[in-house]
């Protein structure tokens, strides 16, 4: 993402969540006019909010009649599940960083999807950058090779050789393979400074405090999108866009 100088080579911190990373990039960056949108964190928002606000990027994404968007609508309908990101954030003052708060969702035997789990999505880089960037985000999970390694602890894009990733589009970078028999497929919608956003190296993690919110009670993310054991009405409309646009 960033550029080394000629005489600091590029460390890679290890990875961190999207809560933690924005309380310092925040703070590298107040004295810009920038700073303001930093400061918009997405940890002030409920889980329902953040089940609407995807529910809107699947809506905005999937039906602006673009070929790109006709193109991962197809993907969508042969989908095992699919994870939908409505805002990534990326910062950078020398230190860079991203991350978002992020929703999976899996669909059923029956064709039917499953109540949301909870994400955050974090990484970080050191390197000569500046500026900010958000984007919308939609991972399509082919297969349950790539369902369950998302569900594995934590998932890091690019560390499992067996996982293949593509994009479709412009806007993101880091792809892996061809979208044509891949395990995951990125389709994303980005605005700022930066070219692209490149999520390669991001870390998927369960966001348990969100799920307990949503649910009212502790639950293994397992259980909401596997055995599909865990149900919120607040998360039908987020069902009925995806059964819209993936059948």
């Amino acid at each position: 993402m960033g550029q080394s100088s000629e005489t600091s080579a590029q460390t890679t911190p290890p990875p961190y969540s999207w809560r933690a990373a924005h309380i310092g990039l925040s703070a590298l960056i107040l004295a810009l006019p920038l700073s303001a949108c930093a400061s918009g964190s997405s940890s002030s928002n409920s889980a329902q909010e953040l089940v609407d606000r995807s529910t809107l990027s699947v809506e905005t994404m999937l039906g602006n009649g673009s070929s790109q968007a006709n193109q991962a609508t197809q993907f969508l309908r042969r989908a095992k599940a699919v994870v939908v990101c409505p805002r990534i954030f990326k910062a950078g003052f020398f230190i860079g960083g991203e991350g978002g708060d992020c929703v999976l969702v899996s669909r059923a035997a029956t064709g039917s999807w499953s109540a949301p789990a909870f994400y955050t999505m974090g990484s970080g880089s050191f390197g000569l950058q500046i500026g900010v960037q958000d984007a919308e985000v939609i991972m399509m999970l082919m297969n349950d090779t790539a369902l369950n390694a998302f569900l594995n602890s934590q998932f890091k894009i690019g560390a499992d050789a067996g996982i293949s990733v593509a994009t479709i589009g412009a806007g993101v970078g880091g792809s892996t393979g061809t979208a044509l028999g891949a395990d995951i497929i990125t389709f994303a919608k980005s605005r700022g400074l930066y070219g692209g956003i490149s999520l390669s190296g991001s870390v998927f993690s369960n966001d348990a405090a969100f799920d307990q919110q949503y649910y009212g009670r502790m639950i293994d993310p397992r259980q909401i999108v596997v055995t599909m054991s865990a149900n919120n009405a607040g998360a039908n409309p987020l069902r009925a866009m995806l059964a819209k646009f993936g059948g």
